[in-house]
C-alpha cells in the first residue's frame, strides 16, 4: 500500500444522487475510475456502463424512500450532485430538502455508518449564509420533508439562492454531530460550469463572471474539473476536512474580496451580503 492510495476508492460502494448528467456524471465516471462500486440515482437515463441505476424524483417523498430501498446494501460515499435551476416546480425539494431527507433515510437505515462520507454540490451563490442563519436554523430546524417544503413556500424560499445557502448551513450545522457517528460532510461551490443545465440557462449562469474569465484567458469549469475536488473531500486524504463548503470557481470570489479583479467586487458583495 502506498500514501497515495488514500486518494482512490478501491472497495468502497458509493452513489451518485444526479449522477446521470452534468457534475453528477463526472463524478460517477471519476470514482469509477479510482476503483468505487457506483450506484446512479437519477430520474434521468444513466449512461455510464457498469454502475447500477436507481430511478429517483427528488421532489417526491415516497420516490426518495422507495430508491433507498432499492439501494439494499450499505455505501461508503453520498455524493448529492442533482440540482435545478429557478422556475423549477420543486426547486427547494430537488435541490435541498430531498437530499437531506435521503441523506436521513441512509442513516436511519444503517445504509450510510462510521468511515462514511457525504459531499454536496451547492453553489458560490450560497455564500453569505451567514447573514441569515437565525432564519435558516428555523427552516433546517424542520426535518420532516412535508413541513419543510410548506416553510419555504410560505416564506416565498422556493428559489435557487435561498435552496444553496440552506445547502451550506446544512454542511455546517451537520458536520459535529455526523463527526461523532463518524461521518464526514462538505461541499464545493462551484463557479460557472459548463453543464447541460448551465447551457439551458446560459445568459445567466454562463454569463456571470465572463468578463473575469476573459482577462485570466480561461473558460468557464469543465464538470470534471468539478468533480476533482468533490471526489477528493469524500476519499480517505480528505480524512481530517469536514464541514467546509470550498469554493470552486476559478478565483473570482477571492479576486472580488481583494479587489485584485475590480469588476468582481460589486458581485462578490452582493453574494455575501455586504450591499
Amino acid at each position: 500500500m502506498s500514501l497515495s492510495d488514500a486518494f482512490r476508492y478501491d472497495g468502497k460502494r458509493v452513489l451518485v444522487v444526479g449522477g446521470a448528467t452534468g457534475m453528477g456524471a463526472a463524478v460517477a465516471a471519476l470514482a469509477q475510475d479510482a476503483g468505487a462500486e457506483v450506484v446512479v440515482m437519477d430520474r434521468a437515463e444513466v449512461s455510464l456502463a457498469g454502475v447500477t441505476a436507481i430511478a429517483l424524483d427528488l421532489s417526491d417523498k415516497a420516490s426518495i424512500e422507495a430508491a433507498v430501498e432499492a439501494c439494499r446494501e450499505p455505501v461508503d460515499v453520498v455524493f448529492s450532485c442533482a440540482g435545478v435551476a429557478d422556475g423549477t416546480p420543486g426547486i427547494e425539494r430537488i435541490n435541498f430538502i430531498g437530499h437531506r431527507h435521503l441523506i436521513d433515510r441512509l442513516l436511519a437505515d444503517g445504509l450510510l455508518g462510521r468511515g462514511g462520507a457525504i459531499g454536496m454540490i451547492s453553489s458560490a451563490a450560497g455564500l453569505g449564509w451567514q447573514a441569515n442563519l437565525t432564519e435558516l436554523t428555523e427552516y433546517l430546524d424542520l426535518s420532516d420533508f412535508g413541513a419543510a417544503t410548506e416553510w419555504a413556500r410560505d416564506h416565498n424560499r422556493c428559489d435557487y439562492l435561498w435552496s444553496k445557502q440552506a445547502v451550506n448551513a446544512y454542511v455546517a450545522r451537520e458536520a459535529f454531530g455526523l463527526l461523532k457517528q463518524g461521518i464526514r460532510i462538505n461541499a464545493i461551490l462551484p463557479g460557472p460550469t459548463d453543464t447541460p443545465l448551465a447551457q439551458a440557462n446560459a445568459e445567466m449562469w454562463l454569463g456571470f463572471g465572463a468578463d473575469y474569465r476573459a482577462e485570466a484567458g480561461i473558460e468557464a469549469s469543465t464538470p470534471l474539473e468539478q468533480a476533482y475536488p468533490l471526489v477528493f473531500l469524500c476519499s480517505d486524504a480528505a480524512a481530517g476536512v469536514t464541514g467546509i463548503t470550498m469554493i470552486t470557481d476559478s478565483g473570482y470570489v477571492a479576486s472580488g474580496l481583494t479587489e485584485s479583479y475590480p469588476g468582481a467586487k460589486p458581485s462578490v458583495d452582493f453574494l455575501f451580503s455586504k450591499l
